[in-house]
């Protein structure tokens, strides 16, 4: 992640590139999710900038909305972004080069580009979401929460399906099974 970001801050579009790759890795948003996320999904009613994402059932994979807390990163970079746009309080966050709305084909392509100009195979629009999804289940013992707070984030309707998200680390578990 911190490789993406560093390669978009030169391209002209950088704060809403820098957007894009925070949303998908510290938000875990599908494409169809950052492509369609509204600023009055991202806004509290006075216009001023939330500490969280509601992410309405019109843009949510099934319909499953959700509300996500704003990670401090994304924040920054969504108070950047909404303050270089004139602070609108509605229409999409993340515009086209042509300042229209993006469609979810159009951010995977993005994607795609990325991760091909810095050479690293394998990795998708999903990437993010994959990366969000295993780092936040890595990191429930320290919050106390359950793999089903992951699943709410995830937007996932299944525990199954969040579970298929998370990659095994070999090094934990021989570190577990060193602990047992």
């Amino acid at each position: 992640m911190r490789r993406l970001i560093r390669h978009v801050r030169d391209h002209r579009h950088a704060t809403r590139d820098q957007v894009i790759v925070l949303l998908s890795f510290k938000a875990g948003l599908r494409a169809c999710e950052i492509a369609g996320l509204d600023w009055s999904m991202v806004l509290r009613p006075d216009g001023s900038l939330g500490n969280q994402l509601a992410i309405a059932r019109t843009i949510a994979k099934n319909g499953s909305a959700r509300t996500l807390p704003l990670h401090p990163d994304l924040r920054g970079a969504l108070a950047k972004l909404h303050a270089a746009r004139k602070k609108p309080r509605e229409g999409p966050v993340i515009l086209s080069e042509r300042g229209s709305h993006m469609t979810p084909h159009s951010i995977v392509n993005w994607f795609k580009r990325l991760y091909r100009k810095l050479e690293l195979d394998g990795c998708s629009s999903h990437s993010g979401r994959r990366t969000f999804i295993t780092r936040s289940a890595r990191l429930l013992p320290k919050t106390g929460g359950s793999l089903r707070d992951v699943q709410e984030l995830a937007g996932h309707r299944s525990l199954s399906t969040t579970e298929r998200y998370i990659a095994g680390d070999r090094d934990a578990q021989r570190k577990l099974i060193r602990l047992i």
